[in-house]
């Protein structure tokens, strides 16, 4: 608008102000545009003549920050804020809101000749040092409005976590929505993060999670079995799902998801000596069974609940790891084991021979349990003195057992901890998979090699 002379915005002004025609039918009349004329009228109704020679000026940056937020408070037009102010052109308040926008109340700054200036960071540091009363007036506008978005800073991110620093995606969030209210520029200064980081995070945190449905499901699985599933074994509870994923990628997105099977406590051991007939370690390790009912093994273990003392006595098949049979006793006494025994008996079919391998343990030296096992054929076998991986499947049981049920639970009852230990064994033997089954449960695993043979 510098190409209109003073005359002629005068002559402008005092026809619209004559009241022949409206502001449409005067920028008209005088070939000028309807937002000119306007502009000069308010501008003159607040200014006279003033309004009329305004030169232009480096206009401080403080003044630019009070235009700006005029217009915010008060709802005002560009074309409004400049007759108001009398600023003789609108398009440059245009101009200080992008900067303003981008960079913040630094970026209104005219650029100065001669010596680069101090970092903008540097700058607003040496400001905030000062003390307020050796402060300008345009310095203590600085001042308070960083000190304002500093605030609002790390109030949204108290709002947002309670841990003293922020991760990427978090500060991201608080920019974001920090930025709607303040430039751009300056909250990345407060959050210590450069312009293309945050770019880059902000484009990152858009994109979809291709592994989205596949953690739904882990955590799915995870939290079913209560935690006591690795990634091996989720990624096979994954494939019998028919999602198919490297067991790699499964361990990395647990780790994302912050889930980790259990850690296994050691179980409880005793040992009471040799008091009966102690026989070979015929099983020497051979824990493999080539179907079932070949070689079982046995243990007993012991149980704290309250204060009283509670053993379980089971016998496993080693050919899928199945508990065929147990019991469930007060005390540890032979008569619990001699149940376990003739539950086990009702398993076998007639050409049923297998080996029965436990430790040294006194009821495996009595002559009443090794009599039950000569008359139903079965072979005894021992696990050496001290030697507790003689008998490591039925070691491992314990272990997983206590690890998946015992330990995760408080129980109030001994009634309680046996309705929940019997649930557990049912659910071992049915439900849980295993990664050397094919992942199939151990009764699948054996009801699918009977239908095969």
């Amino acid at each position: 608008m510098s190409k209109y002379s003073k005359d002629f915005k005068l002559e402008v002004i005092h026809h619209y102000l004559s009241g022949k025609e409206g502001f449409t039918a005067t920028a008209k009349r005088y070939g000028v545009k309807f937002t000119y004329v306007r502009t000069w009228v308010h501008a003159f109704k607040i200014h006279g003549q003033k309004s009329l020679t305004k030169a232009y000026t480096h206009d401080p940056s403080a003044f630019k920050l009070v235009v700006l937020k005029a217009m915010a408070q008060d709802q005002l037009s560009i074309n409004q804020a400049a007759a108001h102010f009398n600023i003789a052109s609108p398009s440059t308040i245009s101009v200080w809101q992008r900067l303003y926008n981008e960079g913040g109340i630094t970026a209104l700054e005219p650029k100065p000749k001669g010596r680069p200036p101090m970092s903008k960071r540097s700058e607003i540091q040496a400001l905030l040092a000062k003390p307020s009363e050796q402060l300008t007036h345009e310095e203590l506008l600085l001042k308070s409005h960083y000190l304002e978005v500093e605030n609002a800073y790390f109030k949204k991110a108290r709002s947002l976590s309670s841990a003293k620093v922020l991760g990427k995606q978090e500060q991201v969030q608080v920019v974001t929505e920090l930025r709607q209210q303040y430039p751009l520029q300056t909250i990345l200064g407060i959050a210590n993060m450069a312009r293309s980081v945050y770019y880059y995070q902000l484009s990152a945190s858009a994109k979809v999670d291709p592994y989205l449905d596949a953690k739904t499901q882990i955590g799915a699985i995870y939290h079913r079995h209560k935690g006591c599933y690795g990634y091996r074994r989720v990624h096979l509870e994954l494939s019998n799902q028919q999602r198919y994923l490297n067991p790699k990628t499964v361990q990395k997105l647990m780790g994302q998801l912050g889930l980790k099977s259990l850690v296994r406590p050691k179980r409880y051991q005793s040992y009471k000596g040799g008091i009966g007939k102690v026989a070979p370690n015929l099983l020497e390790r051979n824990f493999a069974a080539s179907k079932p009912n070949q070689k079982w093994v046995t243990d007993v273990t012991e149980f704290n609940i309250k204060g009283e003392r509670v053993y379980l006595s089971p016998i496993l098949d080693l050919y899928n790891q199945e508990i065929i049979s147990y019991e469930i006793a007060d005390r540890p006494q032979i008569s619990s084991v001699m149940q376990m025994l003739q539950s086990a008996f009702k398993q076998l079919g007639p050409k049923d021979k297998p080996m029965l391998h436990s430790d040294q343990g006194w009821q495996y030296q009595m002559g009443l349990y090794q009599q039950a096992l000569h008359q139903q054929g079965i072979t005894q076998s021992m696990s050496r003195k001290g030697n507790c991986l003689d008998n490591a499947v039925m070691e491992n049981w314990f272990g997983i057992m206590k690890t998946e049920f015992f330990y995760q639970k408080k129980f109030e009852t001994i009634e309680s901890f046996k309705a929940g230990l019997e649930e557990y064994i049912h659910y071992y033997n049915h439900d849980r998979i295993k990664q050397k089954l094919k992942g199939l449960s151990p009764v699948n695993y054996r009801t699918q090699s009977l239908v095969l043979t």
